[in-house]
């Protein structure tokens, strides 16, 4: 029965586009935003700024017209602050991924939420996506009180180093909808198949005829 179809287990397939379990035990964060009538997706780019990867990005979003949204670590602000005021400047929206990436299952509440206010102080937005998509219930539901907290429908994978540049394309070609909310990532890890996937994402989405929206702050 070893390889039967019944006993087949892919755990990337629910890292790409979360069960639906696991969105009801989050019922406080933001999975999908469908607009009537019109297909929509939401690019996002997690763990930056970064001068290596953030101006490449917002130089290609310009070049397609496409306004997304960018969930900065703080302590990469603090040491690029001028990137935080170019993503500003070409009208995109912004989060909050706390002041050194904590994942909230590996740090206490009070740490993780004093990471995240640190972080806070030199973001500034309403919006927080939490690193790995990982935070304990208790953690959530603070979070909640002083943030809208921005999860995802579909993780492309572009730093993982299994996969590669076409096979992230693929990704969001097989999970993509309307009202999805992609993730990609603005870090060294994820460069080299972000270079190649994101602009064959953003044509076969365009091609599809999804627009494109920034996450509301």
């Amino acid at each position: 029965m070893k390889g039967s179809k019944y006993f087949r287990f892919k755990p990337s397939r629910f890292i790409e586009q979360p069960p639906l379990l696991y969105r009801i035990l989050f019922p406080e964060a933001i999975w999908r935003i469908k607009r009537k009538k019109r297909r929509t997706v939401y690019l996002t780019f997690d763990d930056g700024p970064i001068p290596e990867i953030t101006p490449w990005i917002l130089d290609l979003l310009d070049y397609y017209g496409i306004k997304a949204t960018f969930f900065l670590v703080g302590d990469n602000v603090r040491r690029h602050p001028e990137l935080l005021e170019e993503i500003k400047r070409r009208g995109h929206s912004w989060g909050n991924h706390t002041m050194n990436h904590l994942q909230g299952f590996k740090e206490t509440s009070r740490n993780y939420l004093r990471n995240i206010k640190e972080a806070d102080n030199l973001i500034d937005s309403p919006l927080y996506r939490p690193p790995h998509g990982i935070m304990r219930w208790g953690q959530a539901k603070i979070i909640k009180e002083h943030f809208n907290i921005v999860m995802y429908d579909v993780v492309t994978r572009d730093y993982s180093k299994k996969l590669n540049g076409e096979k992230v394309v693929k990704n969001v070609r097989r999970y993509a909808r309307n009202g999805s909310i992609i993730v990609f990532h603005d870090s060294l890890k994820a460069e080299a198949n972000l270079r190649y996937a994101l602009p064959r994402a953003i044509e076969w989405l365009r091609d599809q005829g999804f627009e494109f929206a920034p996450i509301p702050m």
